[in-house]
Parts: structure tokens; C-alpha cells; sequence
């Protein structure tokens, strides 16, 4: 059975504090927005799947108590910074396997100001014997050591290293992601950041950990968003076509010895599983990298963009320093990469991210994303990926 998105909704995603609202008020926001969308109640929703992180259990039934108390099945999702696209896919293998005909995705995070940190308490690195990532930051201790700037920047700064040592990638491409999103996130009123920066403003930014800095790394947000995921059947008796993206393949993969094995921190961030959710889709769906109009990728920090472009194909290994400074992945270019901002720029609320992603290709694909809108967009995907780790493949088409 067909899964569609036929709603979807988000709020403006904001430096914490920024706004006096709880998790709640967010995914009632969010919710009701992607339920106008699809013009349904909440009454119709058979089962929902809540994704988030820094709540206790049960904070999804408490946020979707907001938009009713239907008594549906509420499933509590986390999955580090892929839980947001791990609800949606939760949401379509219930439609697909035919237990339901209309479920809501819903995602959010209400976050603290400052860094992320490894895993444990302080994120220190006495914390990562206990940490679910001990083993992908052991990879990295043993590599480069263990320094004072955040964990998880640390790790994908150490990435990117080993990628400008092996293929002569250049502090300039790595930039060059963020001020493409950055500029993209000019046009996103959903975004949390939207002022444009040049190369050589990203370059003289703070370091967060070489060759990083601030404005090639994702800030911390508060934000939800949410999907509304139908059968083919919900889709025709109730007249939604024209509101229809059809969800044509998904794959989520985990981590395999190949993150292990070279001791490398590019393979330890996930690109591998990147790699291999792509082959999946690729292969379910019968399409390629050819074949995508736009794209929404998980650019935690700039070169995770990077390895990303080679784990779907948009080009060899060690070429994306290049294509990104080509403008291959802009408007005008091959592809539109993260028209939205991106997580660097339009913000990184973790259970909300995968669920935004999706909200901007149903956007794009239905020809309403305004200002933003990439030109005869019809096939989408997305990509999201967590540590520790999962990373989860959608492919979208209108």
C-alpha cells in the first residue's frame, strides 16, 4: 500500500529562550498547522509517533493531549538527531502495512543554550565509557586525541581534517556550504538564522575546532514540526490529490563494522550509513542521483554536507570540495541542496529536524515554497542522520 504526505506543518525554529512556550505549545503549533494543511481534524488520526530527545517519556502523549484526547496509540520516539525522520517512517510503515489510513509524524525539542555534548552529563570525555557514541569517539581519541572544544563539533571537525589531508579539500569549500546555506535561509521565514555571509565572513568566524567555525556549525533551536501520512485509499476518498507527495521509498541503517574499521572519523560520523540508506532507495525506487530536483541534507556541521554529496551519489569520493564551489548544489546549479538553510542555518531542534526536512520538499514539490522555490521540482529527498546511529533516506515525488 501507498503512503502520501498530505499536511505538513512547523514553527519558526528559534535560539532557545528565545520565546516563553514549552514543547507543547511547539507541537500544537506545529500540529494544527499540518492538519489545517491537509484539511482533516485530529479526530481523524488513527496513531501518532512523537519524536524528541531532552523530554522524559510520555512527552508525547503530553504534547499531542494539545491538539485532542482521542485515546489513538501515541508511539515515543528518540533517535538522536535522526528521530525526527525516524517518526516519519514509522508513520508510513503503519500506513503501508495497512494498520492505518491516516497517522501523524510529529516532532520537537525545547533545547538549552550552548554546545551539544558528547553523550554523558558534562560531555566531557570521562562520560564516553558510558556513552551510547563511547565507541565512534573512542575512533577519534585514538586519531586525533581528545581536546577542549565541543564533542560533537570535535568529531566532525576531525572529519573534515582527514578529508582535507586525503583529497585537498580546502577551508574555502568547507565555507562555501554555509554561505550557500546561509543565503538559501534569506527566503525561509521558518528559519532560525536568515543573514547571508560571504566565504570569507564564514572563514573569520569564531573556530569552534579547525577548520570549523561557528557559521558552518548548527545552532542549538527550539522548534517541531509535523507530517501527516495517508493510504492511497484516505488520499481518494477524501479528495486530497492535489495535496499528495507520495512517500515512493525509505530506508534507515544503523551502524556496521565499515564505521569501525579505518579508524577514520569520516567513517565513524555515519558515512557509510549514509551511503548504504542511499543504495536502498536508490534501488527500491528505481531512481538515482539523477534523478533528484532537491534535496534536504543533514548539514549538522559543513562537511557533514560534504560527505553527504558522495554518500548519494552527487559525485565521487573526495569531489565535494568541488562541487560545492562549482554551484552545483545551488539555484541555477545541478541540484538545489537544502533550499530551506539547511540545519546550519534554518536551525537543529533534533526531534523536529527530519520532520522539516520533509516539510520542505512537500513545499517544493507542490510548487509553494515562494521565494525559495526550485524551479519544476519533482522528485525529493531527504537525509538525516543521528550518532550512535541511524541515518534514515526519503525519497519524495509530487
Amino acid at each position: 500500500m501507498k503512503a502520501y504526505v498530505v499536511g505538513v506543518g512547523m514553527t519558526k525554529f528559534e535560539k532557545p529562550e528565545t520565546r516563553d512556550w514549552q514543547y507543547w505549545d511547539m507541537a500544537k503549533e506545529a500540529g494544527t498547522a499540518a492538519l489545517a494543511d491537509a484539511g482533516i481534524a485530529y479526530e481523524q488520526i488513527q496513531q501518532a509517533a512523537v519524536g524528541y530527545c531532552f523530554q522524559p517519556s510520555t512527552a508525547g502523549q503530553r504534547a499531542v493531549y494539545e491538539l485532542g484526547l482521542t485515546g489513538i496509540p501515541v508511539y515515543n520516539v528518540n533517535n538522536n538527531c535522526a528521530t525526527g525522520s525516524t517518526a516519519l517512517m514509522m508513520a508510513r510503515q503503519f500506513v503501508e502495512g495497512g494498520g492505518s489510513d491516516c497517522v501523524l509524524a510529529l516532532g520537537f525539542e525545547k533545547m538549552t543554550r550552548g554546545a551539544l555534548g558528547g553523550g554523558g552529563a558534562d560531555g566531557g570525555a570521562a562520560d564516553f565509557k558510558t556513552s551510547p557514541v563511547a565507541r565512534h569517539y573512542g575512533i577519534m581519541a585514538a586519531a586525533h586525541g581528545f581536546e577542549m572544544s565541543p564533542p560533537t563539533a570535535q568529531i566532525f571537525g576531525n572529519a573534515a581534517r582527514e578529508h582535507m589531508e586525503r583529497y585537498g579539500t580546502t577551508e574555502a569549500q568547507l565555507a562555501a556550504v554555509g554561505a550557500k546555506n546561509h543565503r538559501h535561509s534569506v527566503n525561509n521565514p521558518y528559519a532560525q538564522f536568515q543573514d547571508p555571509y560571504t566565504v570569507e565572513e564564514i572563514l573569520a568566524a569564531k573556530t569552534i575546532h579547525r577548520p570549523l567555525t561557528k557559521l558552518q556549525c548548527s545552532p542549538t533551536s527550539d522548534g517541531a514540526a509535523a507530517a501527516v501520512v495517508v493510504s492511497e485509499r484516505f488520499v481518494e476518498s477524501h479528495g486530497l490529490g492535489d495535496r499528495a507527495v507520495e512517500i515512493v521509498a525509505q530506508a534507515m541503517t544503523t551502524d556496521t563494522g565499515d564505521s569501525f574499521a579505518s579508524g577514520t572519523c569520516i567513517d565513524a560520523v555515519g558515512r557509510p550509513m549514509s551511503q548504504a540508506a542511499a543504495h536502498q532507495v536508490y534501488e527500491a525506487s528505481g531512481l538515482c542521483a539523477a534523478d533528484l530536483d532537491v534535496i534536504e541534507l543533514h548539514d549538522c556541521f559543513s562537511i557533514n554536507e560534504l560527505l553527504t554529496y558522495e554518500a548519494l551519489g552527487l559525485c565521487g569520493e573526495g569531489e565535494s570540495g568541488k562541487l560545492v564551489e562549482s554551484g552545483a548544489t545551488t539555484y541555477g546549479g545541478r541540484w538545489v541542496v537544502n533550499p530551506s538553510g539547511g540545519l546550519i542555518s534554518k536551525g537543529h531542534p533534533l526531534g523536529a529536524t527530519g520532520i522539516a526536512q520533509a516539510a520542505e520538499l512537500t513545499w517544493q514539490l507542490r510548487g509553494e515554497a515562494g521565494p525559495r522555490q526550485v524551479p519544476d521540482a519533482r522528485v525529493g529527498l531527504s537525509h538525516n542522520i543521528g550518532l550512535g546511529g541511524a541515518a534514515v533516506v526519503t525519497l519524495l515525488r509530487r
